[in-house]
């Protein structure tokens, strides 16, 4: 039993779920909506589409096997295609081998070996947590605190010489009313 995915006319115009006609239709898309991919931020789309029924001028189906039957089809369920490429990120690797937080994930990464070398290719492990990492961790950490420690430090000073500022400030003020007073007594 197939399911019908989607497909395309023979002008190449997508099958859209929801619009129940054999026949295109010109439709105003935007973001999130199927058949569309947002170019720039809000902008909307006028675009033409296929209605979800099947008709005769389809130029592709795409079918999802739902159930297989007693018989195997050949080409399709008869031969069994490992995947080509193993997991790359850690956790994942950790997961398909169902291993320990202390097992090396380095050793229990998928290799293939290349066709006609000696060679075999496998991935950089994404997300591995080493020695250089966390190193580099608390190094920006302390760099970080470090940077803290300074701000709070001029903080203070900054607040100090403010402090002595206004201080001579008032002073000066303070110098001169008294002269002003004085040059009055004299006059008077």
């Amino acid at each position: 039993i197939f399911r019908i995915a989607g497909g395309n006319d023979k002008q190449g115009f997508p099958m859209k779920q929801g619009i129940l006609c054999n026949h295109r239709v010109r439709l105003l898309f935007k973001k999130g909506m199927s058949c569309y991919r947002e170019r720039r931020k809000g902008c909307r789309k006028r675009k033409s589409v296929r209605g979800c029924v099947v008709g005769p001028d389809l130029a592709t189906l795409s079918l999802v096997l739902v159930k297989k039957g007693a018989e195997e089809l050949p080409g399709l369920t008869d031969d069994q295609r490992p995947r080509r490429l193993g997991p790359k990120r850690a956790s994942n690797i950790r997961k398909l081998f169902a291993l320990e937080k202390k097992d090396d994930v380095r050793n229990f990464v998928v290799r293939r070996q290349l066709e006609g070398k000696k060679k075999n290719k496998a991935p950089k492990i994404q997300r591995l947590v080493t020695p250089a990492m966390l190193q580099r961790k608390r190094f920006f950490r302390s760099q970080t605190r470090q940077r803290m420690v300074l701000g709070k430090k001029l903080k203070q000073e900054y607040a100090k010489r403010v402090v002595e500022y206004r201080q001579e400030q008032k002073e000066l003020r303070a110098a001169e009313v008294a002269k002003k007073k004085k040059e009055k007594k004299v006059k008077a």
